[in-house]
């Protein structure tokens, strides 16, 4: 696997360390550690403490008592308190920093991992955090940043946009030549006319709305990778609002408004949310294990898809010759058999099968042994059948195969990856 990628290890005769570790069970985590410091010694890496600061956002989180805070690992230049920094759509004026311990810091040099706070919006997780000289500086840099994704977005946008410009045009240009043909400068109004997410809300299909909140932003990612890899068709799921902190009165009211499932991760409820949710009867799942919270997903979709019909065969019959029997001014037909197989029963349903194809499905109006009604037939027992379609008559050789239905539980076909 790693050849493959043309990383030959030790073991293997290459140069490239590979420790065994368990970050659950704590296992070699220091030979991991003492394998870095000495690639680095052998790399001569090396970084400037001065200058402006560049680093790269590890982990963002929202803190109750604290704010919002991001986790960095300066690679260049020494942050210091009251320093202007930007990291991707975030700026922050560093008002405290702390590390690993929470221990405050006045200062951080290169390698050194440090939370910081003063955010005004929480950056992502792999952002690269740059120093700039003042807070009108950084106010530029976010003005270019957000104009630049939102042109990313509307070239991303643009197949999906083109798209519904096809379908609109296909469904108007019908209506434009059948007003010309009319001679009429107004179309009719066509009543009744929905948005496309109406549509779908009435669609009556299996659907699971969620919402998600999660400690930090790097929690919230990984549940998205995971939800990302959903493309199952019986049931739809859709994330309503995600993001970072505790669930909120308003994250209760938007789980209300669609009907969705509030979903949290490492993170609790604001007092009040939780009064809230309590009063509109919104259910809140909170999990601090990712497979947990996925296989309770999985639970709420199974829970959702409708029932399927599974068959059990009961016995079968073998049609030796149809008699007709009268009924007033009818003649009905009538199978005289005998089982095969199993049992015969009569209020069970029946298939008459032949060559492999089915030509009746459904229940007996009559069973019948020695000319008296029964309610079962046992093997190698003949007995007179009578369909309840009067209409379908019989051939020796027919095969009739007595069953039942009985309902069986979808499970959605989901199955992520490492899950």
């Amino acid at each position: 696997m790693l050849l493959s990628q043309n990383i030959a290890v030790e073991d293997l005769g290459g140069e490239v360390q590979a420790i065994p570790i368990s970050a659950l069970q704590g296992t070699n985590v220091d030979l991991l550690t003492e394998a870095i410091l000495a690639q680095a010694e052998l790399m001569h890496l090396s970084a400037d403490p001065g200058g402006l600061v560049e680093g790269t956002i590890v982990e963002s989180s929202f803190d109750v008592h604290r704010g919002k805070l991001a986790t960095a690992l300066i690679q260049r230049g020494t942050l210091k308190k009251g320093a202007v920094i930007v990291a991707g759509q975030a700026w922050a004026k560093v008002r405290a920093m702390f590390d690993a311990s929470r221990t405050p810091l006045q200062q951080a040099p290169p390698s050194t991992p440090v939370e910081i706070l003063g955010w005004k919006e929480l950056p992502s997780a792999g952002d690269l955090l740059l120093q700039v000289e003042t807070e009108r500086r950084a106010n530029e840099v976010m003005r270019v940043r957000e104009a630049r994704a939102s042109r990313e977005k509307q070239i991303q946008s643009l197949p999906e946009i083109e798209a519904k410009q096809r379908e609109h045009e296909a469904q108007y240009k019908p209506k434009l030549q059948e007003k010309r043909r009319l001679g009429r400068k107004k179309a009719p109004r066509i009543k009744g006319l929905q948005r496309e997410k109406e549509i779908r809300e009435d669609s009556g299909e299996p659907r699971l709305n969620i919402l998600i909140k999660g400690d930090v932003d790097g929690s919230v990612e990984a549940l998205l990778d995971v939800f990302d890899t959903y493309t199952s068709a019986l049931c739809r799921l859709d994330i309503v609002h995600y993001g970072v902190g505790q669930v909120s009165e308003s994250d209760v009211e938007l789980a209300n408004m669609f009907k969705a499932i509030i979903y949290t991760f490492n993170t609790t409820l604001h007092t009040n949310a939780k009064s809230s949710a309590e009063d509109l009867a919104v259910t809140v799942k909170q999990f601090n294990v990712i497979y947990k919270l996925v296989d309770d997903i999985k639970q709420e979709i199974n829970a959702r898809l409708p029932h399927t019909f599974a068959e059990e065969v009961l016995g079968e019959a073998n049609v030796l010759q149809m008699f007709l029997i009268t009924d007033g001014k009818k003649k009905i037909p009538v199978a005289g058999c005998r089982c095969t197989k199993g049992v015969l029963k009569r209020n069970a349903l029946y298939k008459l099968v032949r060559r492999g194809e089915v030509l009746f499905e459904g229940k007996l109006d009559s069973m019948k042994h020695l000319k008296e009604e029964v309610s079962s037939i046992k093997k190698e027992v003949e007995c007179g059948l009578m369909l309840d379609d009067h209409g379908v008559e019989f051939q020796a050789g027919d095969t009739l195969v007595c069953f039942e239905k009985f309902k069986v539980p979808q499970v959605t076909d989901w199955k992520p990856p490492g899950f």
